[in-house]
C-alpha cells in the first residue's frame, strides 16, 4: 500500500465518521429535551465541519483547508462559550439560584 492510498483511505474514513457524527447530532438536535442537548449537537456539527475540512485538505494536498479548519475550531470554541454563558444566565433567571 502506497502513501497516497493510505492518505485517501484515511480521508475517506474521516469523511464517513464526520457524516455519521452529523447524523447523530441531527437526531440529538431534533429530539434533545433541553437547550444544552441542542447546543452540544450544534457543537458536533461544527466539529464534523472541521473534520471534513481536514479530510478535504488531505485529499487535495492544499494547506488552505487546514487554515479554514483552524478558523472553524476557534469560532466553535467562542460560540460554545457564549451559548454556555447564555444557558447559565437563563438558569439563574428561571431558578433564582447561583451555581458555584
Amino acid at each position: 500500500m502506497t502513501m497516497t492510498q493510505m492518505i485517501m483511505y484515511s480521508a475517506f474514513f474521516l469523511g464517513c465518521a464526520a457524516f455519521l457524527a452529523a447524523a447523530f447530532a441531527c437526531i440529538r438536535l431534533l429530539r434533545g429535551p433541553m437547550q444544552a442537548d441542542r447546543i452540544v449537537a450544534l457543537d458536533i456539527f461544527l466539529a464534523a465541519a472541521i473534520t471534513l475540512c481536514l479530510a478535504t485538505g488531505l485529499m487535495s494536498g492544499r494547506v488552505l483547508f487546514l487554515d479554514v479548519a483552524i478558523a472553524l475550531a476557534i469560532a466553535n470554541f467562542v460560540a460554545t462559550l457564549g451559548w454556555a454563558r447564555l444557558i447559565e444566565l437563563s438558569w439563574v433567571k428561571n431558578t433564582g439560584e447561583e451555581k458555584s
